[in-house]
């Protein structure tokens, strides 16, 4: 489903869920103003399609323990496609990395992981990422802090573009 094909109500209702993925069906249907019945035809059709992946808590890390967040970049020896999915494989199976984005540039991937403490952060990284087969070089930065955490998309700079090509 091209964003080009979703109408200014599928879009409000990306929009409301995004920012809170809990409302009922019934109060999304009324910030988005359409009643209940089609909203939720809508949000089905917007989840079949897969612009809606999942609804998720936004847990606190380090509230649960996990003090160290850090951001891992990678190099792997060779790039063939095979070497590619096989280590994006093995951090699917890594539980301390939360994101794998392959980059293009200098870094073929950047990791971020969470960890209990560093002591743990450095067990993984020296006995499972450094010690995966085709990766040349990790760089790692420990976060200090976050400034911002925004998930999903600005639906307004949507919208903007939206409406200066109509």
């Amino acid at each position: 489903m091209a964003t080009t094909r979703l109408d200014p109500i599928d879009r409000k209702i990306l929009s409301e869920l995004q920012a809170d993925g809990r409302m009922t069906n019934v109060e999304l249907a009324k910030r988005v103003g359409i009643s209940a019945p089609p909203c939720l035809r809508r949000v089905r059709t917007l989840e079949e399609s897969g612009l809606i992946r999942g609804y998720h808590a936004d847990v606190n890390a380090r509230d649960l323990g996990f003090e160290v967040q850090v951001f891992a970049m990678v190099g792997l020896d060779s790039q063939a496609e095979v070497e590619l999915s096989a280590f994006e494989e093995r951090c699917r199976n890594w539980p301390l990395v939360r994101e794998c984005h392959m980059l293009n540039g200098e870094v073929d991937f950047i990791l971020k992981c969470v960890a209990p403490d560093l002591s743990s952060f450095q067990s993984f990284l020296t006995g499972e990422l450094l010690t995966t087969p085709n990766v040349a070089s990790v760089k790692t930065s420990l976060v200090i802090r976050c400034a911002k955490d925004e998930p999903g998309v600005p639906f307004d700079v949507l919208e903007e573009r939206l409406s200066r090509s109509a």
